[in-house]
């Protein structure tokens, strides 16, 4: 079973998604500096697909899967020493 958004909402430090199985899932908008940077009309102009959420003049896709295993940004890992 696919796990979709359904609506999408944000505060002043999160960003809350409800999901097709009931779930609401909140996350820090720190985990996505694009969006954390992003004026309140810009978060707004998104659209959902099945998979998750786009914002076309931000260049940004966050996939379910993504928010649901706890990962935020994946454009810039950080390197670490081995």
């Amino acid at each position: 079973m696919t796990i979709s958004p359904k609506a999408l909402r944000f505060d002043d430090d999160s960003m809350w998604v409800d999901l097709s199985d009931g779930r609401t899932v909140g996350v820090p908008l720190a985990w996505f500096p694009r969006l954390l940077h992003a004026s309140p009309a810009q978060r707004e102009d998104y659209e959902l697909s099945r998979r998750g959420m786009h914002w076309e003049a931000l260049d940004e896709d966050i996939s379910v899967d993504g928010i649901l295993a706890g990962r935020g940004d994946q454009t810039h890992r950080s390197h670490r020493a081995a």
